[in-house]
């Protein structure tokens, strides 16, 4: 089993092989993939090293599946030329995940969406560990409007973003990432702003959220904020539901579905922060209430390390489940 992974001496793609050592995910041959800068390095995995190469000896080695984490831009221009080649594309940008056609897959959520397409887009890190919580409520109680409010992890801009943080604490010179100040601040600004006046990670939100679910109409607004913190994300979600409902029934629901843990005793202070997911690849739940001014709908507290469930760990499942999912056919 041949796996490149293209982007792999990024956050996300350090996080994407150690995931697959966790997981002890059947590689035979490792393809490391960079940009030409990184040429002569390597990278360690399962006690060995392993030569970064390009796109073009990557190719060449005919990949079985490629895990991609290079950015929006080269992901267009290089998915497809993997796909022609018969190997699996798993994308982690947005470049795919609204092309008609590409499935948008969270394996817990909706691996029913998979199709016979080469290239499978994962959603967003904020996406991701929200549609994992809410899910399983829609198909019980019909979600009719979600308004979300995150507190995004500087991981989620990358390396040269957490060098400005602790630049920032440590009063290094550093290459500004963010417009402002990240350290001991928080910037309501995830991603470029668009004609609507929402960010394009706002709106993120909205449309993955809604093909994800495979509901075009739900009602969704969203403010997505950078805060000063390694480790996770965070999310602050009102859901209105369609149908009667209890909280009772809602925590019997989370705390049976896959990947979920539920953290809510608020009076001895446990609930999930960023810190507790840092690491760990489950999404993490907890503040679930009722919303005081909607008998109709309840709050929710939503956490999960970004660089995993977020990206690395998501992606690595959706192999894994397709593997699984080819041997069922052969047999």
């Amino acid at each position: 089993m041949k796996i490149a992974v293209v982007g792999a001496t990024g956050l996300v793609g350090g996080e994407i092989m150690k995931v697959m050592e966790e997981m002890e995910f059947p590689v035979t041959t490792l393809i490391p993939v960079a940009s030409s800068k990184s040429i002569g390095k390597s990278v360690a995995f399962r006690d060995q090293s392993w030569p970064v190469v390009d796109v073009d000896q990557a190719l060449e080695m005919k990949p079985d599946i490629a895990i991609f984490s290079a950015g929006g831009s080269a992901s267009k221009a290089l998915a497809p030329r993997f796909a022609e080649i018969g190997c699996l594309v798993i994308d982690n940008s947005s470049a795919w995940r609204m092309e008609p056609g590409i499935p948008l897959i969270v394996p817990e959520v909706n691996w029913s969406h998979l199709n016979e397409s080469r290239i499978i887009a994962n959603p967003n890190c904020s996406t991701i560990q929200m549609v994992v919580a809410l899910a399983p409520l829609h198909a019980a109680f019909g979600i009719k409007r979600l308004i979300i409010s995150t507190y995004q992890s500087v991981t989620g801009t990358g390396k040269a973003a957490v060098d400005q943080l602790f630049a920032e604490r440590e009063g290094r010179d550093y290459t500004a990432v963010y417009p402002t100040r990240i350290d001991l601040n928080c910037i309501p600004h995830c991603d470029v702003f668009l004609d609507n006046g929402y960010t394009k990670e706002e709106m993120k939100l909205v449309h993955e959220t809604r093909k994800i679910l495979g509901d075009p109409t739900l009602a969704i607004t969203a403010t997505a904020v950078r805060v000063p913190v390694i480790g996770g994300h965070s999310e602050s979600i009102n859901v209105e539901f369609e149908k009667p409902f209890t909280l009772e029934a809602v925590r019997e629901l989370l705390g049976k579905t896959e990947g979920l843990q539920v953290v809510d005793d608020p009076t001895n202070a446990y609930y999930p922060t960023p810190r507790m997911a840092h690491g760990k690849n489950d999404v993490f739940v907890g503040r679930i209430r009722q919303d005081e001014s909607n008998s109709q709908a309840i709050n929710m507290w939503i956490v999960a390390d970004n660089l995993r469930k977020g990206a690395a760990t998501n992606a690595v499942q959706i192999a894994l489940k397709y593997l699984e999912s080819k041997k069922q056919f052969a047999h």
